[in-house]
């Protein structure tokens, strides 16, 4: 079983910090993983995108070929969209619906809701559900939580517990904030 997945997102948002989950997960499980990056920019604002190439037989590139990718999983719609060609016709986004407008020639928001309602998708305001939990820096968690159940290769209970080990080192309250924002997102998953 194999799995090809696209993050993507603004610097800031915590899209290398659910890459580094699911990795963590996949070594965990003796999956083998290939990754690529693109820090883009990784400063606040800039474009981060992230291959993720997760296989129960061998893997030979880390980049995913267009038309390939199984889930793009997105912090934000617009970037969700700058990936799409690499998405397969039966695959899924995952994704916010809130936009981050941070450029002058953002597109129209109801032009590109109407474009990435015309495609599989599952859509949530995830930084709404993250300070419903009066926790806003999860809300990457929220995303995560709500992409498990498409990523199929690794179990929801093998991502989160993931979540513990990669956020251990911060402390007991900020891995429970962490869990109960994944747990929120694959709540919202099954509705």
């Amino acid at each position: 079983m194999k799995k090809d997945i696209i993050l993507c997102g603004v610097g800031g948002q915590g899209i290398l910090s659910i890459a580094t989950i699911i990795g963590e997960a996949a070594t965990e499980a003796g999956i083998n993983l290939k990754q690529a990056e693109v820090h883009g920019m990784s400063q606040r604002g800039g474009d981060v995108q992230s291959n993720l190439r997760l296989s129960t037989e061998p893997i030979w590139s880390d980049q995913i070929p267009t038309g390939e990718a199984d889930v793009i999983i997105s912090m934000e719609p617009m970037e969700a969209l700058r990936y799409i060609t690499y998405l397969r016709p039966d695959g899924m986004i995952v994704t916010s619906n809130k936009s981050f407008v941070n450029i002058p020639n953002y597109p129209d928001e109801e032009a590109l809701k109407s474009e990435l309602n015309s495609l599989p998708n599952v859509q949530l305001d995830i930084e709404a559900i993250a300070a419903e939990l009066k926790s806003a820096k999860s809300a990457n968690m929220v995303l995560l939580g709500m992409a498990a159940p498409y990523i199929e290769v690794l179990s929801i209970e093998q991502l989160r517990k993931a979540v513990s080990v990669i956020f251990a080192r911060k402390g007991e309250a900020v891995v429970e904030a962490n869990l109960r924002a994944f747990d929120r997102g694959v709540e919202a998953s099954k509705k």
